[in-house]
């Protein structure tokens, strides 16, 4: 029964997908503590306690049996039918200042728990990390639907690394780095090439933006962000792995823990397209901490 997943640190979509796990277990079981372990450098880790014997698998398990739904306010029309997708009502005050089609709250339930994931529309305290664009006005609903048809039935055999899974991915939420790409830079365009097929991360895709409805990157600039990470270094137990949410969210806004050990990284963006529109990762580094 997985309790840890490797990650790469250097990914900042598999760190928040990190957070994503951390935040659905607790979701779902109760009380929980994590962190990443960078004590061995040749095997980077996140490890999870509490909530039950198998955390991971618990999380995946939620995520592909749950029906999708997209939280509507009552009061607003919305038309979701030509996408496909479930609406559900909000009877009370709505989650979103200012509610738009493509960027509705996107509700995971299963048996009564209901797990959210709103990002991508929260304008009303931080910088929301949406780094996708919808293009046609396709949203973030019909995105997630699309990511989880390509996980369905695989919660057990990706639970012990589900980062590492792949799949053929026209669009996504543009928050794993691996497969990103600048046309110009790149020297070609995949729009120009119909026989070459996009990959996609979409554990990665899903869990990060469950992360990302909790804390966020901060943002430095349009094509800047930092983020960052706590847990065990080099030299420390093993229980310095393991640490309650509220302080692995404000490590990855890259705030100072004090005595904690973290680590903090500078993310690069740029325009794959027009600019204004979508962005992707196309480096990070690592700032030097004390």
């Amino acid at each position: 029964m997985p309790t840890s997943v490797p990650v790469d640190v250097f990914n900042p979509g598999q760190v928040f997908a990190c957070l994503g796990i951390l935040e659905a277990l607790e979701v779902l079981a109760g009380p929980v503590e994590g962190g990443f372990d960078w004590s061995d450098p040749a095997d980077v880790r996140f490890r999870l306690r509490g909530g039950c014997d198998d955390p991971v698998g618990e999380v995946l398990s939620f995520l592909t049996e749950a029906e999708v739904r997209v939280l509507v306010p009552e009061s607003i029309p919305v038309e979701l039918g030509k996408w496909g997708l479930s609406a559900s009502p909000c009877s009370g005050p709505y989650p979103l200042a200012e509610p738009k089609a493509d960027v509705l709250p996107v509700e995971f339930v299963r048996d009564g728990t209901c797990l959210r994931v709103d990002h991508w529309g929260d304008t009303s305290r931080r910088d929301r990390a949406k780094f996708w664009a919808g293009a046609g006005g396709y949203p973030a609903g019909a995105l997630m639907r699309d990511a989880l048809d390509l996980v369905r039935g695989r919660a057990d055999e990706d639970a012990s690394d589900p980062f590492a899974f792949a799949a053929p991915q026209s669009s996504n939420f543009r928050l794993d780095r691996r497969g990103s790409y600048v046309p110009l830079d790149a020297g070609f365009s995949l729009n120009k090439h119909a026989n070459v097929v996009a990959v996609g991360y979409p554990w990665v895709e899903i869990l990060a933006t469950v992360g990302l409805s909790y804390a966020r990157p901060t943002r430095e600039a349009k094509l800047l962000y930092r983020y960052g990470i706590a847990g065990r270094a080099e030299g420390f137990s093993l229980e310095a792995s393991y640490l309650p949410p509220p302080l692995l969210r404000l490590a990855l806004g890259a705030d100072d823990l004090g005595a904690f050990p973290q680590r903090t990284f500078r993310m690069h963006l740029d325009w794959p397209g027009k600019e204004g529109q979508a962005r992707v990762v196309t480096t990070v580094s690592e700032e030097s901490n004390p």
